[in-house]
């Protein structure tokens, strides 16, 4: 891929994360250090539990180490704004995503790299992979942390500095959010489109069955720990809601002629909106036979 378009892809990227900053405030960092249970059940899950998870399987299930570096990669990387909206359709604790979604944001500058690496180091057939490509930790560290801690900084001090701004541009930020990340796995699919029609298949089980894991990772991950429904709900979609986006930016930084991890993510980026509003159908489904409303919290 040519340096212009990746140059592009990274901006848009960026600007994703800019967008997501505008909508957090000093309320919602706030929040976590006052009830830190919730984010810190949901943070270790995404960054700890889920990464884990993923390797485990990749190591145990046989698969051809792209795919088994695609699903590693979007293990490691954070929820995304559309888990916020997801949240407040589903009657969760909306407040608790944005929390969560702003930590995560900031702390994968550092522990998407590390996690994606670390993991990937430890199986032999990822590892022989990296090792041809020859990609460093420093070198994704680097363009991450220009990606993700620099947009989100500045747009912290900017919500912080121009709230009205932030108010009234925090709408644009999502539709251009939602739109970059479809656009990201247009690319992905087009440029791979060949190799995504012969294994169909096994991309759509990989990505199906590993969402379903992440999602179930989130919600028993609350449970067991006893959080309340609204919780558990705005759990699951953070930890089952990846930012896709940022792991196709990476891929196509990095890993461009690895067509596997890039169906992967792309994959991954369609079908988490599915599974998203599938799921929050079925809550409302459910809240809705037993006489739940907004008002009175979810049950389940």
């Amino acid at each position: 891929m040519a340096s212009t378009t990746l140059f592009a892809l990274n901006g848009v990227l960026a600007m994703m994360m800019f967008g997501i900053a505008l909508s957090l405030k000093a309320a919602d960092f706030k929040r976590v250090i006052q009830q830190p249970k919730g984010p810190l059940i949901g943070l270790a899950a995404q960054f700890l539990v889920l990464p884990f998870g993923t390797f485990m399987a990749i190591s145990v299930i046989p698969m051809p180490a792209e795919i088994a570096l695609g699903l590693l990669l979007v293990s490691c990387c954070p929820g995304g704004s559309f888990s916020n909206i997801m949240t407040f359709l589903a009657n969760g604790n909306t407040a608790m995503s944005v929390s969560m979604t702003g930590i995560a944001s900031l702390l994968a500058s550092l522990l998407t790299p590390l996690n994606f690496m670390f993991y990937a180091s430890l199986n032999s057939h990822t590892d022989a992979l990296l090792q041809e490509i020859a990609v460093s930790t420093w070198d994704m560290l680097t363009i991450v942390f220009l990606v993700l801690a620099i947009p989100l900084a500045l747009g912290l001090v900017t919500a912080h500095k121009l709230p009205n701004f932030a108010r009234r541009s925090e709408g644009f930020f999502r539709i251009v959010s939602l739109a970059a990340l479809f656009a990201f796995v247009a690319i992905a699919l087009v440029i791979n489109w060949a190799q995504f029609i012969a294994g169909a298949s096994l991309f759509v089980l990989a990505v199906v069955a590993h969402n379903a894991i992440a999602l179930a990772i989130g919600w028993s991950a609350a449970r067991a720990v006893g959080m309340a429904a609204a919780e558990r709900r705005a759990i699951s979609l953070e930890v089952g809601l990846q930012n896709s986006g940022l792991g196709l930016g990476i891929i196509f930084t990095y890993f461009a002629d690895l067509s596997g991890m890039a169906i992967i993510a792309a994959a991954w980026g369609i079908w988490h909106l599915v599974s998203g509003l599938g799921l929050t159908l079925f809550w409302h489904y459910w809240d809705r036979n037993h006489g739940v409303g907004q008002t009175q919290g979810a049950k389940s």
